[in-house]
């Protein structure tokens, strides 16, 4: 697995080229975000997605799929955003949120049949400038990690001697030590009335 050190505070663009050829390519990453590292791909290859699922053992018939978006511009290409929604996004991103959202139909055959999609602009600016420099949003989901030792999915060494062996990753971007908590998921399908359906490490701002 090569492994690409890029310091939050400095983003280095030769280092962001590379992974977003690799993404282009139809391969899957291992990135930072502001809550738990993640898997990513492309999230308008199709073949791309599936390999994650594997990987995660995730049925995208019955699990809900989510995305990393660079800003709301960008999110609402690929989801239905109203009015209440936009407000809330614009109060709460970028941030440790999930927001579930309608789908829109330019989303890949993948998504095809499901009404719902998560939404995510972490306040990460290595994640945000993967899905800016790619152009559309990253598949994005959490690594699996020991939950009795929450710290061991924090440290990108650690992570990358756990992945090392999955021949379907083959690239990793230490971005400095992660968090231990997934972020808070917001159903927000219906927007005048969002549901939390899990708590993050932030509280949502309504």
């Amino acid at each position: 697995m090569r492994i690409l050190k890029i310091y939050p505070t400095s983003v280095n663009s030769l280092f962001i080229e590379e992974a977003v050829r690799h993404l282009q390519d139809g391969g899957l990453i291992i990135y930072p975000t502001d809550t738990l590292y993640a898997i990513g791909c492309n999230a308008l290859s199709n073949s791309a997605i599936e390999k994650v699922c594997q990987i995660k053992n995730i049925d995208p018939r019955k699990e809900s799929l989510s995305v990393v978006c660079a800003d709301i511009s960008m999110a609402s290409e690929y989801a239905r955003i109203d009015n209440r929604a936009y407000q809330l996004l614009r109060e709460n991103v970028p941030g440790p949120f999930t927001f579930i959202l309608p789908a829109a139909t330019t989303l890949p055959k993948v998504f095809k049949g499901r009404k719902e999609v998560g939404i995510r602009i972490p306040d990460n600016p290595i994640a945000i400038e993967l899905a800016r420099a790619l152009g559309n949003p990253l598949l994005s989901t959490s690594i699996t990690f020991d939950e009795d030792e929450p710290e061991s999915g924090s440290h990108p060494e650690e992570i990358a001697l756990r992945y090392g062996s999955e021949r379907r990753i083959n690239l990793m971007i230490n971005g400095g030590r992660g968090g231990i908590q997934g972020s808070c998921v917001v159903n927000l399908t219906d927007s005048s009335s969002p549901e939390i359906i899990r708590e993050g490490p932030v509280e949502l701002k309504y």
